[in-house]
């Protein structure tokens, strides 16, 4: 009796894998986030949403043909896709196809996804990914910051290269690229109510060091302590940031370790442990939710805030180094449980 339950149980898992199958069921829907890589795609003169969608998933661009299609039915808005050329990433949404293809007019173009908290360094890697276009090209560009309305302390384009997914035409030069991506951060700022130049400097830069401490949904919270450990009358810090990503920016890495000698390091510009107030500039591309966060810190009464646990993104606040001292050893007590290089 057993026996002739276990294989009819079995025989019944197994048409349902079958009937899955042949329905679908067992297809993946659709992809997550950006994508990946870069693929040249072409739409030919008379390709309808039905052979687009098909040919979009036969070249792994999106999951599902069908989906494609759905999306296009809810969000294409009456528009329709063009012939032409488009760069494409591997494993897209078919949300984000969508929107990579409808462009301009169809117009061919270069797709790029640059991420938040991305160093210019980095995202000059993926604008040359995407457009083909020589690294120097990008660096000559950097070293006159102020062609694209960046205010006179400003010694690059860090912080400036707005992160987003961005469709540039084939035949925009660099110099065009640089200037919609450093007026998109220009108008970020005038949105969370930053004008006055230097002013959007001390926040891009508050903005760029809390898109690399905190989550999303700490944001305002660390933002708030950064603006208490730069208060005249901060004895908690005297005037220090002390945050870690600022030194390993001036370091021209990225590490959660450093040593007593890096930390002491005054001629480290960017050295929040040995240089009171904010470092001299940006340490990366910041979020229009970042800027916001910087543009207006939520009052509280913390100076530290460490992150005990790298895959979750708990934060812990605290108003006295000793109370710090106890979530710092949480995070140790952490980093002793994974894998070894988990918390270099």
């Amino acid at each position: 009796m057993v026996v002739v339950l276990a294989v009819f149980a079995g025989a019944v898992f197994g048409l349902t894998v079958f009937l899955r199958d042949l329905l679908g069921m067992n297809e993946v829907k659709d992809y997550e986030g950006p994508g990946e890589g870069t693929v040249s795609f072409v739409v030919q003169p008379g390709d309808g949403p039905l052979v687009i969608g098909n040919n979009l998933a036969g070249q792994d661009i999106v999951a599902n043909s069908k989906t494609f299609l759905e999306v296009f039915q809810q969000e294409s808005q009456g528009r329709e896709i063009q012939p032409g050329t488009f760069e494409m990433r591997y494993q897209m949404s078919s949300s984000g196809a969508l929107e990579a293809l409808l462009g301009d007019g169809g117009t061919a173009v270069h797709y790029a996804a640059i991420d938040r908290d991305l160093r210019q360094s980095e995202t000059f890697d993926k604008l040359v990914e995407s457009t083909g276009i020589p690294l120097e090209t990008f660096t000559a560009l950097a070293q006159n910051p102020q062609d694209f309305g960046l205010p006179a302390q400003a010694v690059s384009l860090e912080g400036y290269l707005f992160p987003g997914e961005y469709r540039f035409p084939v035949d925009m030069t660099a110099e065009d690229i640089i200037g919609e991506m450093t007026q998109n951060a220009f108008a970020a700022l005038e949105d969370a109510g930053i004008t006055d130049p230097t002013q959007q400097y001390e926040v891009l830069t508050k903005a760029s060091i809390i898109q690399a401490e905190a989550g999303e949904a700490d944001y305002a919270t660390v933002a708030g302590a950064i603006e208490n450990r730069l208060r005249a009358d901060n004895t908690e810090t005297n005037g220090l940031i002390q945050s870690d990503a600022t030194v390993t920016y001036g370091l021209n890495r990225k590490s959660y370790n450093l040593t007593p000698e890096e930390k002491a390091d005054t001629s480290n510009r960017w050295n929040t442990y040995a240089n009171p107030g904010l470092p001299v500039g940006p340490i990366g591309s910041p979020s229009e939710e970042a800027i916001d966060a910087a543009a207006n810190p939520a009052d509280v009464p913390y100076f530290y805030w460490v992150t005990v646990n790298l895959d979750s993104g708990e934060t812990k606040f605290s108003s006295t180094l000793a109370e710090h001292g106890r979530y710092v050893a949480e995070y140790q007590e952490w980093c002793g449980t994974q894998i070894a290089g988990r918390c270099e």
